[in-house]
């Protein structure tokens, strides 16, 4: 049998070593995908970024390329008319080109060539002003050595019937320097196109503007002209030299150059990735409008994703570190997995065991409400909360010989030892007060008792009472507890004699108090868990708040309820702090022949007949009166029962009946929501049954059989008076 247990746990530790390396497998492979997984989202989103200041640089490039552009068109066009007016006046063409180049900036020369033959007495005719090194200067570009009307800054707004931007040219003689012009038609009176009016811009600026804006440290710009000339370049010698297509059967990816060309000359936007010099880019573009260049702007892949490839390393490292922690983890697990086992089957069962504590300490008090339904002298309720899984609160109440024996106690501490001490302090209430009426003397041998056995120095507060329902009369005896509130036409603290809690000091002579409850009259018991609940802030509930739930009669229940919502918004979300518990006892007093209690529960209506034929034979009430008064106090207790109090709610209501010699005054009274029955409308009875709205006929009987019917709402209770002449 040994051999066969060592091999049982050899096998054990082999399938534990197994699960082992698949856990790390499973790891490694979890480590890696998730890494791949962030890799590729962080890439995507780097991307994203890269896309977006590209794009973002283009827009800003071109707003300043159109600034220029815009200037230079907005010149030529608000000139057009004075050029109009004076083509029958061709001396004066010079003054308006003088007049462009003078007031705008960026133009550093103009013309206005004339169609041939519009002037017969001039076939050709192109007066040119610009800017020379000593000031604006003058020359005529109708010359045999350069033949204007071929060239194509002239015929093309011609052809067009609209303004052309000409291909960047390099100006021979004149500094060397890139320039393109702008050139507008210039219609006559008849509208017949009979110039052409020029405006010449230098480019130097565009390689600073395009050329300048690094948003990486290593990317760079590239502008082509309409037919692919390359206008700004890293490269100079490539500036108005080449075209793209001429150098891409040089470059490592020319069939991606050539598709890059013809997107750009078609005047799209994107972007698309290239290889140049061996390395890997991504090339962003976008058209300038009206000019027919394209601007780009080239990133080499390693200034978008170097940042992340080293990220990426150091995510691997960190990946290994941590494959070896698990492993190092992993053995440190298996070596003690049977302690933790212990652990955990020691920590299920001390749960079961505290469950099963629960379970036995809710036994021991009562928990089922009403808990005297056949009496209607009283009206009770009571909860407990603990803070822990068992707790220190107690409270406990029976009846015998007319005697109402209750109490509630706060045990020092929580948990598991408070519980302990709850349930004999509990035990040794109820076996003291079944021999004993006066409460000083149960608590004295109480606390004898719980001194005895306190090897622990843990004691209870306690509060003991004994209600005598015949008459009201209430004697009680007070161990350091808090003191119970007395609900009557106000709310105030019952006088109380602090003494000591039970349990501190052996022999101690508690001092036992006496006070009278009248009828519809209530006490509110409760521990310091109420009024010491905190909320995030360290905020005490308080005994204000108490008092401030307290007002407004309701039911027994109703009142709990309502004193534990409004402390559990109070805490919110705050850990419960120490046990809660509650106990209210309303005292509706003895049997009145005048007065009857009833509960809202539909099959008390039963009731009502017998009680007020004792009334009838007293005031020598006949039948039929006796018969329809009945009736009208059945449709008003009905409503009371049906509506006053929300589902689920037990409560009771109130009936009495003031008799005279002339008349009887009935008092319906209750706790329930306000609502006044005589502010029904009047029930047409005589409209047919499909046309009536539901309800109305109980009030209306109500009307029809009493000769007056009143409702007030008083004291948060609905009162109302119904009175029968006899």
């Amino acid at each position: 049998m040994k051999r066969q247990g060592d091999n049982l746990e050899h096998r054990g530790k082999r399938l534990s070593t197994r699960a082992s390396l698949l856990l790390v497998v499973v790891a490694a492979v979890t480590l890696e995908a998730t890494a791949l997984i962030q890799f590729y989202f962080s890439q995507k989103g780097i991307k994203e970024e890269a896309t977006m200041r590209a794009q973002s640089q283009l827009a800003v490039t071109k707003g300043k390329i159109m600034d220029i552009v815009n200037q230079t068109e907005a010149g030529v066009r608000n000139s057009l008319w004075i050029a109009q007016w004076s083509l029958d006046y061709p001396d004066s063409l010079q003054s308006v080109c003088r007049r462009l180049v003078q007031d705008n900036p960026v133009v550093m020369g103009s013309t206005i060539a004339l169609v041939p033959g519009y002037l017969p007495s001039r076939p050709l005719f192109a007066p040119y002003v610009f800017e020379g090194p000593d000031g604006l200067s003058y020359r005529s570009l109708a010359t045999e050595e350069y033949d204007y009307p071929s060239q194509e800054w002239f015929t093309k707004p011609i052809e067009l019937g609209e303004g052309y931007w000409s291909e960047p040219y390099i100006d021979e003689g004149g500094g060397e320097i890139l320039m393109t012009t702008f050139s507008a038609p210039v219609h006559d009176a008849s509208g017949r196109i009979a110039a052409v009016f020029t405006a010449d811009i230098s480019l130097e600026w565009l390689t600073e503007v395009v050329g300048g804006a690094r948003i990486y440290p290593n990317a760079f710009s590239v502008m082509l002209s309409r037919t692919g000339q390359i206008m700004v370049s890293p490269a100079e010698t490539l500036i108005m030299n080449r075209t793209v297509d001429e150098i891409a059967p040089q470059l490592d990816d020319s069939v991606s150059f050539k598709r890059l060309n013809r997107a750009m000359l078609s005047g799209d936007s994107g972007n698309m990735p290239i290889r140049y010099n061996g390395d890997k880019n991504h090339v962003y573009f976008a058209p300038v409008e009206r000019t027919g260049w394209s601007m780009s702007t080239v990133i080499p892949y390693n200034d978008i994703f170097g940042r992340l490839r080293q990220l990426g390393a150091l995510v691997m490292i960190l990946q290994i570190i941590g494959l070896l922690m698990i492993i190092f983890i992993l053995r440190s697990f298996n070596k003690n997995q049977d302690k933790y086992r212990a652990l955990s089957e020691k920590k299920e069962r001390m749960e079961g065991e505290l469950h099963i504590a629960r379970s036995i300490q809710m036994s021991m008090i009562p928990k089922v409400f009403p808990p005297f339904p056949e009496r209607n002298d009283l009206d009770m309720s009571a909860s407990i909360i603990p803070a822990k899984e068992v707790g220190g609160d107690l409270y406990d109440f029976y009846i015998r010989d007319e005697k109402l024996f209750f109490c509630i106690g706060d045990v020092s501490g929580k948990g598991v030892p408070a519980s302990l001490v709850m349930a004999v302090t509990r035990s040794t209430f109820r076996t003291l007060s079944s021999h004993q009426d006066d409460p000083s003397l149960i608590v004295t041998m109480m606390n004898a008792s719980l001194t005895e056995i306190n090897d622990n120095c843990m004691f209870v507060t306690f509060f003991c009472g004994v209600l005598d329902l015949t008459d009201g009369r209430l004697r009680y005896c007070n161990a350091g507890h808090n003191p119970p509130m007395i609900l009557l036409d106000t709310i105030w603290p019952l006088p109380i004699e602090a003494n000591l809690p039970l349990g501190i000091v052996p022999g101690f002579q508690f001092k036992s108090q006496e006070t009278a409850l009248r009828p519809d009259s209530a006490i509110f018991l409760y521990t310091d868990g109420l009024t010491e609940a905190e909320d995030k802030d360290h905020n005490q509930f308080g005994e204000d708040r108490v008092e401030e739930s307290l007002h407004g009669w309701k039911c027994s229940e109703q009142h709990l309820r309502n004193i534990s919502e409004r402390v559990f918004n109070f805490v919110g979300e705050a850990p419960q702090s120490d046990d809660l518990t509650m106990l209210f006892i309303h005292y509706l007093g003895k049997e009145n022949p005048h007065r009857l209690i009833l509960h809202n529960e539909i099959k008390q209506i039963s009731r009502l007949e017998g009680w007020l034929e004792g009334i009838a034979e007293e005031t020598g009430m006949d039948m039929q009166t006796t018969l329809n008064v009945n009736l009208a106090l059945e449709e008003a207790v009905t409503n009371v029962i049906l509506y006053a109090y929300p589902e689920g709610i037990h409560a009771p209501l109130f009936l009495t009946a003031d008799v005279t010699p002339s008349l009887i005054t009935f008092t319906l009274s209750d706790n329930g929501i306000p609502f006044d029955p005589t502010a029904a409308p009047e029930a047409n009875i005589n409209a047919p049954a499909s046309e009536r709205p539901i309800g109305g006929l109980g009030i209306h009987l109500v009307r029809e059989i009493m000769d007056s019917v009143v409702y007030t709402f008083d004291d948060g209770k609905n009162i109302l008076t119904m009175t029968k002449n006899i």
